[in-house]
């Protein structure tokens, strides 16, 4: 069972009422969300956009390879990595 003691140790660690966050203080909080909302959508797009460009980078970078072998055949050299 709780005694006195006990139960004011609990009052300090949580908030009463009056220290509960105002209407004005949660708007602030909404907005601030909201910010950090639109910053980590905007860092994602362009994250996306890049490996994107890092895929077709790479499809370009097999098709040249492609193109070497190729060359190569032809010209009856050995292409070694």
């Amino acid at each position: 069972m709780l005694d006195d003691k006990d139960i004011q140790k609990l009052i300090q660690v949580f908030a009463t009422r009056e220290e509960v966050a105002t209407k004005q203080d949660l708007e602030v909080l909404r907005k601030d969300f909201s910010d950090l909302q639109t910053s980590v959508d905007a860092y994602a797009k362009k994250a996306d956009a890049y490996f994107q460009e890092m895929v077709m980078l790479v499809h370009k970078v097999d098709r040249h390879e492609k193109w070497f072998q190729q060359i190569a055949e032809k010209l009856g050299m050995k292409l070694e990595y």
